[in-house]
């Protein structure tokens, strides 16, 4: 992935990338291997995540394949402006569950000189565009969708569907309340 970056008045470059798909597609796992990939450039990098999703654990962004980072838990976006020191890059998971202020925060970030690297779902459990990330991916230099596998047929998979019933638009869980399936096959349970 190579773009073109604006420089701001200090000569830093800012950027925005974000990381979009279903549940189970890797954006956790991209994220972790984006951030390890600047601190081995000796880059000075910060992860935040909404305190809201603990469902690994509390403080550490974590993977279904179980690889973790430590990171910073916040209540709101705008408390991301409150920890962010001199990072050089900064980290997002799990950000379809912050407020729309998430979208002035990383371009604010951006504008200062830092990269910003965003993962999120991309849509919710009935397939509408989710949270901010809609927005954010308007204005990133750099989208990158991942996608998950059918549990259906096997084919590429970009829908979150929910096996359970529960009406309310953020639900935690995981593969006993989600499972990732392509269009044909959402479209196949959401019209039976």
């Amino acid at each position: 992935m190579f773009f073109e970056n604006t420089e701001n008045s200090t000569g830093k470059r800012g950027c925005i990338e974000v990381i979009c798909g279903s549940m189970f597609s890797g954006k956790t796992e991209e994220l972790i291997r984006r951030l390890n990939r600047a601190k081995i450039a000796k880059q000075k990098v910060e992860i935040f995540k909404p305190a809201v999703d603990t469902r690994y654990d509390e403080i550490n962004v974590v993977s279904h394949n179980e690889n973790a980072i430590p990171s910073t838990p916040v209540e709101t976006a705008s408390q991301i402006l409150l920890y962010v020191e001199d990072a050089s890059v900064i980290g997002i998971d799990e950000a379809q569950f912050f407020d729309e202020e998430l979208y002035n925060v990383c371009n604010t970030l951006a504008d200062r000189g830092v990269r910003v690297i965003v993962a999120g779902l991309d849509m919710d459990y009935l397939g509408n565009p989710f949270g901010p990330i809609p927005r954010l991916m308007a204005v990133a230099e750099d989208v990158t969708k991942v996608h998950a596998i059918c549990m259906s047929c096997g084919n590429l998979a970009h829908y979150s569907h929910r096996t359970v019933q529960n009406d309310k638009l953020v639900m935690l869980g995981e593969t006993d309340t989600y499972e990732p399936l392509c269009r044909k096959c959402y479209n196949e349970i959401k019209n039976s």
